[in-house]
């Protein structure tokens, strides 16, 4: 009974993309019962699903909703209804963790995380916390105290926590980015780039969106257009607004253009892998995706991410020869013109900063993670 306890994993937080490749390879090393603790929706008063909600499940893993409340940066309508769900999470958290018993938690960040943590640290479960970004967040902050382990997705971040709990990892990196499936969908998009003869960008705004990202590559589009096939991730509530747009697009453009809300994990590989380059927020993960497959990126930073820990992340990526940075302050419609074509025109050398690039960006997170979780278990028993 122990035994099993033991492969009994929780994991948890608002960052699933590093979450599905460690699932992934604790499925491959076998005997493992998987739960995922998070959100049901993606944002405060709107019914609209969280993408874990949705990507979690499919890998099989067993997904427990618990509501998750936030400390929010300014006094919404929000605000004190997402207070109250704080402690309504945790006893939740207290609740399931009990019946299930797992022998460790994995936490990567955010605020769903934190009553998991603080309730995994209650019941006295072994609790590894993971911290994507080079700048700490406020969940991981807190979690820290909690977690026996610290594991941090690049060197400079060592010195943040203490040196009898932090382990370099690097980021787990999801394996679609490595070996993309070809779907029915991605062989249309590659069949239109042959017959067009014209070079792929792929434009997000992160899992959720990104409005403003949204708004000013509108005004261009067509623009783009003209010279490029464009994969665009909208996110959920510009969806409609720019499917709608487009419908007044001339065939031409219409062959050119591919709109979804949000590209599942088993198309993101051959959309990073066929793409020139790309435009995106510069999220934690994105950016350690971009940086281990040497992929050229104009990034617009969150400006009010914690510590502005999306422009260190931007920051980090260029450092290395890849890409540059727009910031929100600037971006119009003029400035990203300028920067697509400064891109689309550089002839970026990978063999001088391809050692720098591997240095910076392994890809051997997920294994060195999982490894981590048995070294923690072995320590429990």
């Amino acid at each position: 009974m122990k035994d099993k306890q033991n492969r009994r994993i929780v994991i948890t937080g608002g960052h699933f993309t590093p979450a599905l490749a460690v699932i992934d390879e604790l499925k491959k090393r076998k005997g493992w019962e998987i739960y995922y603790f998070s959100r049901k929706f993606a944002f405060e008063g709107k019914n609209v699903l969280a993408e874990e909600y949705l990507e979690i499940p499919r890998t099989g893993t067993k997904y427990i909703f618990i509501f998750t409340g936030r400390l929010q940066r300014r006094f919404t309508r929000h605000t004190i209804p997402s207070l109250f769900k704080i402690p309504i999470g945790f006893f939740q958290s207290l609740y399931y963790l009990w019946r299930i018993k797992p022998g460790v938690i994995l936490s990567f960040g955010s605020y769903s995380s934190t009553p998991v943590v603080i309730a995994g640290w209650f019941l006295r479960i072994p609790i590894i916390s993971h911290e994507q970004t080079i700048a700490w967040g406020l969940a991981n902050k807190i979690n820290s105290f909690f977690s026996r382990k610290i594991a941090v997705s690049y060197r400079e971040s060592l010195k943040m926590f203490p040196r009898n709990k932090v382990v370099y990892t690097g980021n787990p990196l999801r394996k679609e980015v490595f070996d993309p499936k070809i779907t029915p969908l991605a062989r249309e998009v590659l069949f239109r780039k042959r017959k067009i003869g014209l070079p792929l960008i792929y434009i997000t705004g992160g899992n959720s969106g990104a409005k403003i990202i949204n708004q000013t590559v509108v005004e261009l589009l067509q623009k783009i257009l003209k010279k490029f096939i464009v994969v665009h991730q909208s996110g959920i509530l510009d969806f409609k607004t720019i499917e709608m747009y487009s419908e007044n697009f001339s065939e031409t453009m219409k062959e050119r253009y591919f709109l979804k809300s949000f590209w599942p994990s088993e198309e993101i590989g051959w959309i990073f892998k066929n793409s020139e380059f790309v435009i995106s927020r510069s999220g934690a993960n994105i950016c350690y995706e971009l940086g281990a497959l040497k992929k050229p990126a104009i990034l617009i930073p969150l400006p009010f991410s914690q510590k502005n820990e999306q422009l260190e992340n931007a920051k980090q990526l260029t450092s290395c020869g890849l890409g540059m940075v727009l910031e929100q302050k600037e971006l119009t419609a003029q400035n990203l013109w300028w920067a697509i074509e400064e891109l689309a025109g550089r002839k970026l050398k990978y063999q001088g900063i391809k050692k720098i690039l591997n240095e910076v960006y392994p890809t051997d997170g997920a294994e060195k993670l999982t490894d981590l979780i048995y070294e923690l278990i072995n320590q429990k028993n």
